[in-house]
């Protein structure tokens, strides 16, 4: 049963104007929406509709794309959306909002919830959902991540979910899961026979996943600074990538089978020794520096609403092992930060080379092949192998084989948010996390948090804003290998490399 409204809890904030309601314009432009359904903002802001549609007007023509705004469009979508004044914290505020569904919707109670408030509203908004009675059987809600700060604060939100709402009725939202290209890693490794005979430890020396962007944390140091790169990028997004690469392949892509089979991933994550976390576990802060011909650019000390002496890591790099059958001893590395010097996200896997050197090669070029796995931008796949130099004697070169989106007219317009949400409203939630496996994840990634918290003296290497982050990172590859820098071309990057 697709639900007949969407009520927003923050619906006057900052994703709710710059990612939600861009998201439902893309469905209700589509008429991927049913033709009763509604949307009611909720949040402290004093507002009424007619004031609210307008500042959503506004965000429209901020955050679309100009050829996808349409006056016509834009004025029926606006008159399906209603605002309520009201403080989500404060329990007696809920007979009230009652009252405005129930206008607005009737008592179907096919309502879908959407959490886009601070993490702490998490532990409370369910609760008060069902002291009033409007947490029904039919209803859904989706939570924003982080899903918990830490494993004990994982368990209690999941648990006081779980008081007012069903497991089939929480919606754990990860915004990579919707992107086109990260589900693409599921097609490219189990709808090809050529790929999955050499994707394991036998074929497969390591794999890197890199997510990183080419700026600040812009507006969001009081957010950041009590989160951090671990808990902004590493324990959900980057954690969800690596477990698409080492998943085994699900009986069937349903909610159940794929889901058991990315729990069965965090559970196979070998776990750090504290002493192994100082050698395998790399975080870096951003130091002001000058880019671009002299512009200066902040430290991240600096930014507004960090605290001049913040320990806070915007850089995190480390190795960790997958302790199974398929991938036992095969290293995978994990990186993200801000401030680097351009905005990707990539997985790299490399090949073992062969057993034995048999042509000679250039120094330019490596000895691996390698699968590129561009996930954005200039989405596509790259896989690398060498050929013969024309000529004389035996030299060979490494040359791609090349696949980007655009061969295929670009990417569907629609954004992540768009996909999850109407997924959302389908009942369909094989693309959203399960309760297990955030236990799963917070489980392996506590130790760390816990070691940075007591012990002083692990360090926090600064890096200039602008560059690849610390160098010491390198140091956790093995072989006295380093890091893939990739350029902001996914093809071509034998002739330049954009940043």
């Amino acid at each position: 049963m697709k639900s007949s409204i969407m009520v927003i809890f923050g619906g006057s904030g900052d994703l709710t104007k710059r990612k939600l309601m861009p998201s439902l314009f893309n469905l209700f432009k589509k008429g991927r929406l049913t033709d009763d359904f509604k949307i009611l903002a909720a949040g402290r802001t004093e507002n009424n509709n007619e004031t609210f549609r307008a500042s959503i007007n506004e965000s429209l023509k901020l955050f679309l794309p100009n050829e996808e705004q349409n006056e016509t469009q834009i004025e029926r979508f606006l008159s399906i959306i209603f605002y309520h004044s009201m403080d989500p914290s404060n329990m007696n505020d809920y007979d009230s909002l009652k009252d405005k569904l129930w206008d607005i919707a009737g008592k179907k109670g096919d309502y879908l919830y959407y959490l886009a408030t601070p993490p702490s509203l998490y532990e409370i908004i369910p609760l008060c959902l069902k002291s009033v009675g409007i947490n029904t059987k039919n209803s859904r809600v989706i939570v924003e991540k982080p899903f918990g700060y830490d494993l004990e604060s994982a368990k209690r939100v999941n648990s006081i979910l779980k008081e007012s709402f069903e497991e089939n009725q929480i919606y754990r939202i990860d915004h990579f899961l919707g992107k086109e290209t990260v589900q693409n890693i599921l097609a490219f490794r189990f709808a090809n026979g050529i790929f999955e005979p050499l994707w394991n430890r036998n074929y497969i020396e390591r794999v890197e996943i890199t997510a990183v962007e080419n700026l600040g944390i812009g507006d969001r140091g009081r957010f950041y600074d009590s989160t951090g790169a671990l808990r902004d990028m590493v324990q959900n997004h980057l954690i969800q990538l690596l477990a698409l690469v080492a998943m085994e392949p699900p009986v069937a892509f349903n909610e159940s089978e794929f889901r058991n089979e990315v729990v069965k991933v965090y559970k196979s994550l070998a776990p750090i020794k504290p002493e192994d976390i100082p050698s395998r576990v790399v975080r870096g802060q951003y130091i002001a520096s000058e880019r671009d011909g002299g512009r200066k650019i902040k430290g991240y000390r600096e930014e507004k609403n960090v605290h001049p002496d913040s320990h806070t890591e915007t850089f995190l790099a480390l190795k960790l092992f997958v302790s199974n059958w398929r991938w036992d001893g095969v290293p995978f590395y994990i990186r993200t930060g801000k401030q680097m010097p351009t905005k990707v996200s990539e997985i790299v896997v490399y090949f073992r080379p062969t057993p034995h050197k048999l042509f000679s090669s250039r120094q330019e070029c490596p000895e691996q092949n390698q699968l590129i796995i561009r996930i954005q931008p200039n989405e596509g796949a790259v896989l690398k192998f060498d050929i013969k130099v024309p000529g004389s004697g035996f030299d060979v070169k490494q040359v791609p084989m090349e696949f980007t989106y655009d061969k295929l007219g670009g990417l569907p317009s629609e954004d992540a948010y768009s996909k999850l949400i109407e997924d959302c409203m389908n009942g369909e939630s094989v693309l959203f996390t399960r309760s297990d496996a955030v236990e799963a994840s917070w489980a392996f990634f506590d130790p760390i948090i816990e070691m940075w918290k007591n012990s002083k003296n692990i360090p926090l290497y600064g890096y200039p804003a602008g560059t690849w982050g610390p160098l010491e990172s390198n140091a956790i590859i093995e072989g006295g290998k380093n890091w893939t820098n990739p350029c902001k071309n996914l093809i071509d990057t034998d002739l330049y490399c954009e940043l």
